[in-house]
């Protein structure tokens, strides 16, 4: 069976004046402190999610922009087809759609009349033998604090009121020597952090919707001399077509102050993973390193926090 790592992007005409990093969803929550149980369908975590009155599983998928739902579920939603290109790390999606979305709730968190994109994902299903309802993406978590701990199967949101609000008021941080704080940027609902191969400084979207780590192929021999590769695979992502990649190990890598000495790795082309402005990544961190350790996000404050 392929490997599966979503990568989907969604890449407008660049605009006159940059975009905001997050749009102005309107959510709410019952308390500024949730706990979500999560379970996992291989290495993608699965949250319980309603839209509207439709109620099942949803990928949590941090390199995804925003809301994205299946369209065999929804398909009365997809009013007006997207502009600008829209796909992954295999490759462009098929008839893509834009809705709009009366209500998302889960745990007691809710957002009111938000926009998403509408796509097949009859092919993950298929590979997971899970009724998969939709993805949910970066866009919904901007104002929160997040913590995704895969040792409990737990997602810890903490609602911020601004960006001046103390971290860890629900307790997420309250005791600093046990994590590692590592800045990142976000840039169009993307988590971008800055990782060292070697000597080489490169730029990797942190993905909880990829199970396992990539590099592109383009990269220079000096990075690449860093991977051990041990075998071909297949690559399944947003795209319904697969791709063959290169899977081995990694060595001498770090992220912030954390280095990591040996992680797998996917190879292969991510010329399609580029987004607005010409802006491209090198990689990207999926399942492999991120389950790894208990890590947590200030996106407000542009920090990434990873456990020792």
């Amino acid at each position: 069976m392929a490997n599966t790592c979503f990568g989907y992007y969604r890449h407008y005409v660049p605009p006159l004046f940059p975009l905001p990093v997050f749009n102005q969803v309107s959510v709410s929550s019952d308390s500024t402190c949730v706990t979500i149980p999560f379970t996992r369908a291989g290495n993608l975590i699965l949250i319980r999610a309603k839209v509207d009155t439709t109620e099942g599983n949803f990928v949590l998928d941090t390199g995804a922009p925003g809301l994205v739902l299946n369209i065999t579920y929804f398909r009365e939603y997809a009013v007006n087809t997207a502009t600008g290109d829209q796909g992954g790390i295999t490759g462009a999606v098929a008839d893509v759609a834009r809705a709009r979305v009366r209500q998302l709730s889960f745990n007691g968190v809710t957002y009111h009349h938000i926009d998403a994109d509408v796509i097949n994902l009859g092919h993950i299903e298929s590979a997971k033998g899970v009724r998969i309802l939709g993805l949910l993406g970066m866009e919904l978590f901007g104002r929160f604090e997040m913590v995704i701990d895969y040792k409990q199967n737990v997602l810890r949101l903490h609602l911020m009121a601004g960006k001046e609000s103390p971290a860890g008021a629900c307790g997420l941080l309250s005791d600093t020597s046990a994590y590692a704080t590592v800045p990142i940027d976000v840039i169009e609902n993307k988590i971008i952090a800055h990782v060292s191969i070697g000597s080489k400084k490169l730029l990797f979207v942190v993905d909880y919707g990829a199970e396992t780590n990539v590099l592109d192929s383009r990269l220079s021999d000096k990075v690449l001399d860093h991977v051990t590769v041990s075998r071909r695979i297949l690559l399944s992502g947003s795209g319904d077509k697969k791709v063959e990649a290169l899977y081995g190990t990694v060595n001498d890598m770090s992220i912030g102050s954390q280095h990591v000495q040996s992680v797998p790795i996917l190879i292969t082309n991510l010329e399609k993973m580029c987004f607005s402005y010409n802006y491209c990544i090198d990689g990207m961190l999926g399942f492999d390193y991120l389950s790894l350790h208990k890590v947590g996000f200030n996106f407000m404050k542009r920090k990434m926090y990873i456990w020792k």
